[in-house]
């Protein structure tokens, strides 16, 4: 058997000669409309439609960097989360779980914070037209999709504050012109998960038609945790998911047309923290969790095994979860984890065509969020515990005298989660957002749009940030957590904007515009409650604090202008100028303690705000198509520097979380696409490869002291890409056969932007394949999927574990703590699909 830098390798060959046989290379995405035909030449329906200057053109012909994935696409492969893209577009990375904002979207390198749910996106969330300001949707399965399309770069223009490093755009599917219903059973035998999903499409009246479409997914084994962790859910973490959706699409007359969504989606699982692993550091050993400057350590209880796929998530120590402040949802449940969001989606969206030559689009947005969750950020913590101190000066009772609430419930193999918490994600949005669009039949044509957005942010949650309550609970209330602080923080941002085409010849197109920002935002920061012992000495705010409003405002201007020129009737060449703004905003990660206390005595809360950031750059490139455009040949260059990049880092000895800007980050690379409607009647290829070069280019002093400087970005890899290849040939009358397979390889990449030694993952090769017979007219197929086939676990994000050993003196004979928390990807995935349409 061959070792795992072979594998690599041979992947990584077999990726650049498949580029070069493709002659370059295009996302497999671009044939996401072609497999449903054997025949060899491309049609009007094969034609790919995108909206990323908010009008729709083809892939081909828009001068942007776009990826589009197709409806058939996802489902062959049973793409239905927002991390499972990564396999089809090269520098994304996705980042699912965790307390904060939930997730993560990164696009060349750059992206937001995992940790802190106050920050935007750097990469914009579009679900079908309104901007989503909310990470936590990533950990929801989509369905029922017709396209998601990746927009690469700024795109602050036409997607507004949000999008400085690119845009994820999911389009669902709208009602057919006759009536469908479409059923889809499947059944995942390594995580042992089913899911079922069905629709029904058409039309109601001649004017009016619906789609009303659900899908339920329930994971047994979802995280498996390592051998004889203490859990009361079991050796395993299961995830449930419902989503729901009704679309009417309402044609009353030719000038008129609107299309409402309502999508209703409930998550529900076993924690928070889902793929989420501890690497032992360069000591090789699992340091113990370090409480209050060493009365109490707790042994970390994991095997340091990042690869095996098991995940050491112990339950709450009872000492530290056994009454917390109401009204938690995590009352009652005996530090037992659990998550569950609830989310409310409603757009719609209407045409009015005012004259022949302009039209008024309306696009409203309503989001309502509400994610409770409760789970352990020490990441492990099995008893027995013990006492640094003690065992330094030989006093065996140390621990009990000192630490009598831990020491109750001390015993071998006792759950002992510490840092836990039960946080609050609530959000309200509304936007609105308003375009007039020409259609001359001259050179000359215009957009001009008003975009107004209205946000009402929660995050609410108890915390054990110190672990008093390993000593006792409260005095007066009985809680056994250190405090419970809340921000309610309102968003008001309002912008205009406006783009002109103009044709300067038949082949040659100038466009460009402006978009004008303003964004104000107010957070009131409240502590009802801090533990009597903390509150009793000093660094700590008191029960009842209130901030007061803290206030942030800011406004700009992103311009942007593109030359565009037809060299041939498949040539496109383009250049491109571009800007992105991501708004700054107050920090919601602040605790009772540290930061907040020291900003309540000086009067100052200006350490809680972090700047706006800003991105401005260019990129030319060729969209080209040939023999009679069965092969495409794109290829983009890009250059574009990030000012003020938004960061968070965890000081895992003090545990607080440190909210700063760096300094500046510059990505410069190229993105090749092909693809080849094989002479073979059924066959497609296609390929992508992305060479990648973004670092850190001026100071950046991050929390540990080390200036950054010089550094790669994280989650940048200098290479990645993929190939692909479908095959649909017919074996019987009305019987298909389909195969179709994707390989994918990434090049290392630092995971974190702390010091030059953050944790850095290998290059890594992963393989996806489908095996399906069906009807030729489609209306059933059976399909053997798999994805990440050679079960390649990668590390997406890391930083310190929390309550880590300061080392030396204070340490008491423990070494300085060095594991890291790392996020990953899931494992292996094999389904059976059935599907049947009528």
């Amino acid at each position: 058997m061959r070792n795992r830098h072979t594998r690599i390798a041979s992947g990584r060959r077999a990726l650049f000669a498949g580029a070069a046989l493709s002659c370059l290379a295009l996302p497999e995405a671009a044939f996401a409309q072609t497999m449903g035909t054997s025949e060899a030449q491309p049609s009007d329906a094969n034609v790919i439609i995108v909206q990323a200057r908010r009008q729709n053109e083809t892939l081909q012909d828009v001068p942007v960097t776009v990826t589009a994935i197709g409806g058939e696409t996802l489902q062959r492969f049973n793409v239905d989360q927002v991390a499972d893209v990564v396999s089809r577009v090269p520098t994304l990375n996705v980042q699912v779980g965790g307390s904060g904002s939930g997730g993560q979207l990164s696009l060349r390198g750059v992206g937001s914070s995992n940790i802190s749910a106050a920050f935007d996106s750097a990469v914009a969330f579009d679900f079908d037209g309104v901007q989503i300001s909310t990470m936590r949707l990533v950990q929801s399965g989509f369905f029922d999709v017709e396209q998601i399309d990746v927009l690469k770069g700024p795109q602050s223009l036409f997607f507004g504050k949000s999008a400085s490093a690119g845009v994820f755009a999911i389009r669902s599917a709208n009602p057919t012109p006759d009536w469908e219903v479409g059923a889809t059973a499947q059944y995942e035998f390594e995580e042992e998960g089913y899911t079922l999903q069905g629709y029904i499409s058409g039309p109601v009246t001649d004017t009016l038609g619906i789609r009303l479409a659900a899908q339920w997914n329930d994971i047994e084994e979802f995280v498996a945790l390592e051998p004889d962790t203490p859990a009361a859910n079991g050796p395993f973490r299961g995830q449930q998911n419902l989503v729901t959706r009704a679309t009417l699409q309402w044609d009353p007359s030719p000038t008129f047309d609107a299309n409402l969504k309502v999508q209703y989606v409930r998550n529900e699982g076993d924690g928070a923290n889902q793929h989420t692993d501890v690497f032992c550091g360069t000591n090789g050993v699992a340091d113990p969790i370090f409480l209050l400057q060493g009365v109490a350590a707790i042994p970390g209880g994991y095997d340091c095994d990042i690869d095996d796929e098991f995940y050491s998530l112990p339950d709450g120590a009872p000492s530290l979860t056994g009454s917390v402040p109401p009204p938690s949802e995590a009352v009652g449940r005996n530090g037992v984890p659990y998550s569950q969001t609830d989310v409310w989606f409603s757009r719609l969206l209407m045409n009015w065509q005012v004259t022949e030559s302009l039209t008024l689009t309306s696009t409203t947005g309503y989001l309502d969020l509400l994610s409770e969750d409760f789970d352990c950020y020490a990441y492990g913590g099995v008893g027995p515990a013990f006492s640094p101190i003690g065992d330094a000066s030989g006093d065996p009772t140390f621990l009990a005298a000192n630490a009598p609430a831990l020491a109750a419930t001390n015993g071998p193999g006792t759950a002992q989660g510490a840092g836990c918490s039960d946080p609050t994600n609530g959000l309200e949005q509304f936007s609105q957002e308003l375009r007039l669009q020409s259609d001359f039949d001259g050179a000359f044509n215009f957009m001009l749009g008003l975009f107004y957005e209205d946000r009402e942010f929660l995050f609410e949650t108890a915390q054990n940030g110190v672990n008093i309550g390993i000593i006792a609970p409260d005095p007066v209330t009985g809680f056994t957590f250190d405090w419970d602080k809340r921000h309610e923080t309102s968003t008001e941002a309002l912008s205009v904007f406006g783009s002109v085409i103009f044709d300067l010849t038949e082949d040659l197109e100038l466009s460009g515009g402006v978009r004008y920002t303003d964004e104000s935002k107010t957070q009131v920061i409240s502590i009802p409650y801090v533990h009597g012992l903390l509150a009793a000495g000093p660094g700590f705010v008191q029960s009842g604090f209130n901030s007061g409003p803290i206030e942030f405002s800011d406004d700009n201007f992103s311009p942007e202008v593109t030359l565009r020129y037809r060299a041939g009737d498949d040539i496109n060449v383009f250049a491109s100028y571009k800007t992105g703004f991501k708004s700054g905003g107050i920090d919601n990660s602040a605790l009772p303690s540290a930061s907040l206390a020291q900003a309540v005595q000086t009067g100052d809360f200006s350490s809680l705000i972090f700047q706006s950031e800003t991105a401005e750059g260019g990129e030319i490139g060729v969209k080209s198509q040939w023999a009679g455009r069965t092969l495409t040949l794109n290829a983009t260059a890009f250059y574009y520097v990030f000012e003020n990049l938004q960061v968070q880092n965890f000081d895992a000895v003090n545990v607080q979380f440190v909210t700063l800007n760096a300094g500046e980050v510059t990505q410069q690379g190229i993105d090749f696409e092909a693809s080849w409607i094989t002479p073979v009647d059924g066959l497609n290829l296609s390929a992508n490869v992305a060479w990648l070069d973004a670092e850190f280019s001026d100071t950046f002093v991050t929390n540990s002291g080390v200036d950054l400087d010089g550094r790669d970005a994280p989650r940048a890899p200098n290479w990645s890409g993929n190939i692909a290849f479908d095959f649909l040939t017919p074996i019987a009358d009305e019987l298909d056969l389909g195969l179709s397979g994707n390989a994918v390889y990434s090049g290392s990449y630092f995971t974190n932007q702390d010091e030059f030694d953050d944790f850095v993952q290998d290059e890594f090769v992963t393989f996806d394949a489908n095996v399906s017979i069906g009807s030729s007219d489609g209306s059933w197929r059976v399909s053997l999927i798999g994805t990440n086939l050679t079960n390649e676990i990668f590390v997406n994000t890391s930083g310190p574990r929390p309550f880590l050993s300061p080392g030396g003196p204070g340490g008491f004979g423990l070494p300085r703590g060095d594991d890291k928390v790392v996020t990953q990807n899931r494992g292996r995935q094999v389904f059976i699909e059935t599907l049947f349409r009528f």
